[in-house]
This record gives structure tokens, C-alpha cells and sequence, in this order.
């Protein structure tokens, strides 16, 4: 048997957050491939600037959609707009999420019982952000896959979930996100089960540290390229010394959606560095 990507050639691929950082490298790196591309957004000019990269760098069809994860009918539309463009939808990538300051403590860990001290951590925490924060990772998955995964039954249709290191190592500080992700790896799971016999497989990718612009604020000091504390620690604590780049999630998920992994569902692969497996000592 010959292994290719050719089994994605003109595949109809959906990326939800499709606008960001990470959903950017993949719709490049999808189009590269031959696929069709429908990146969807909540901002609709980041959709379109994406769709713009992916025509001009690879000559593959793509569109920017706007959708609000959120918004069930506002998914149902994007549906609508993409099936009217492209036809049916071969694989859907959950990439929208990310983390915001108003879900984050101010301290690490909670030392004594003051005041100061009990608002700076946990029982400090803005419920507003912190449900917002988790809405938009968990709720923000499994909303388009009940919108869009229809398309998928008895078709061999592919569903890729983006999760997080933190999924599998909470970080200090962010307990909504951290949350989130670990839902997501459980919806993953249960959800591969629940489509096998339907000819779908679900998995998912499990991202280290790559910085984008819901992360920046705590790995990098404002308006500067000098590491927060907490940036210092991360590298220090990723056996290959660095923060990853968006292509360097292109092989694990070309691996994922192509046949070469025909035979693989239910899985949250990392891609970090080494982070998973070191214990700091």
C-alpha cells in the first residue's frame, strides 16, 4: 500500500477559529494539501484574511465564514454558506478557544487567608470569565460538531478536537481553561465511541506551548519580547528549550485526518516539546 495525503485532495475541511494563530497554520497546510478550506470565525475579516493566505499561497478553493461558536444558529447558517460553496463537509476542526485574563488568578498558589490573599486566587475569580472562558473551549467544541458532524455519517468523516497541554497538567492560574480542555479530551473520547459504527473517527491534538494572542499576556511582559516569570518557567521546563510554532502541528494532524491513521480514533496526541513527559527533575 502506498501512504499519501491523497486521500485529503478535495476533501471539504472546516476550522472553527479558523482566524487565530493556530487555525491559520492549518488551513495553509490543509490547502497545501489539496483541500477545500471553510475557515469560520467570529471575526469575520480574520476568516477572510485566512481564506486570502490559503488561495494565494497553495491555489486551493477556501472562504471565510463568519460563525459564533456560541450561537447555534449562527453555526447553522455558516452550514448553509458552506455546503452552498463547497458541498458537503468531509472534516471539521474544533480549533476555536483560548483563555482571557478575567478567568485567571492573580497569584499561583494561596498561602494564608487574608484578604488581599483570598481575592488574588481562587475565591477571587470573575464566574462571568471563568464560564465565558469554559463556554468558549468546551461548549465552543461541541456545538459545531452537533451542527456540522451530520455531514460526516457513513461518509468517513473525520473530526479533529484541538486541546491542550493543560488538559493533561493543569497550570497554575488558569482553572477555566485548564477545565475546559480536560472536558474536551473526555468529549473526544466518548464521542469516538458514539460515531464508530457511523464512520466517523474523533480525535484529537493536544498542543503545548505555542504563543498566540489569548496567551501572550503571560508569557511575555507588555508591549515587550522579554519572558514573564511564568514564560521562564515554561521553557525551563520543555526538555527542547522552546515555545512550539503552528507548523509544527501540520504532521500529527495530516497524520490525523489521512488515511494513514485509518484505524486510530479516540486518541489526544501532545505536541510538546517534551513537556508531558518531564517531571522537572
Amino acid at each position: 500500500m502506498k501512504y499519501n495525503l491523497d486521500s485529503l485532495k478535495g476533501k471539504v475541511c472546516v476550522i472553527t477559529g479558523g482566524g487565530g494563530v493556530i487555525g491559520t497554520a492549518l488551513a495553509i497546510g490543509l490547502g497545501e494539501v489539496g483541500a477545500k478550506v471553510a475557515i469560520l470565525d467570529f471575526i469575520k475579516d480574520s476568516a477572510d484574511k485566512t481564506a486570502d493566505l490559503v488561495t494565494k499561497n497553495t491555489g486551493s478553493k477556501a472562504i471565510g465564514v463568519f460563525a459564533n461558536v456560541l450561537d447555534k444558529e449562527s453555526l447553522i447558517k455558516a452550514k448553509e454558506e458552506i455546503n452552498a460553496a463547497f458541498g458537503k463537509i468531509d472534516v471539521l476542526i474544533n480549533g476555536a478557544g483560548g483563555n482571557a485574563p478575567t478567568a485567571t488568578t492573580k497569584d499561583e498558589f494561596l498561602k494564608t487567608d487574608s484578604e488581599k490573599d483570598l481575592l488574588n486566587g481562587f475565591f477571587g475569580l470573575d464566574l462571568g470569565g471563568f464560564q465565558r472562558v469554559f463556554d468558549l473551549n468546551f461548549m465552543g467544541t461541541l456545538l459545531p460538531t452537533l451542527v456540522f458532524a451530520v455531514d460526516l455519517l457513513n461518509r468517513d468523516g473525520i473530526i479533529l478536537n484541538i486541546s491542550s497541554m493543560n488538559s493533561f497538567r493543569p497550570l497554575t492560574k488558569i482553572p477555566a481553561y485548564s477545565a475546559a480542555k480536560a472536558s474536551v479530551n473526555n468529549f473526544t473520547e466518548w464521542l469516538s465511541v458514539h460515531f464508530a459504527k457511523a464512520g466517523v473517527r474523533v480525535n484529537a491534538i493536544a498542543p503545548g506551548f505555542f504563543v498566540t494572542q489569548q496567551n501572550q499576556f503571560l508569557l511575555y511582559k507588555e508591549d515587550t519580547t522579554e519572558l514573564t516569570e511564568r514564560g521562564h518557567k515554561i521553557i525551563s521546563n520543555t526538555p527542547m528549550g522552546k515555545f512550539g510554532e503552528p507548523e509544527d502541528l501540520l504532521g500529527t494532524m495530516f497524520y490525523l485526518l489521512s488515511d494513514l491513521s485509518k484505524f486510530v480514533t479516540g486518541v489526544v496526541i501532545p505536541v510538546d516539546g517534551g513537556f508531558n513527559a518531564y517531571s522537572g527533575v
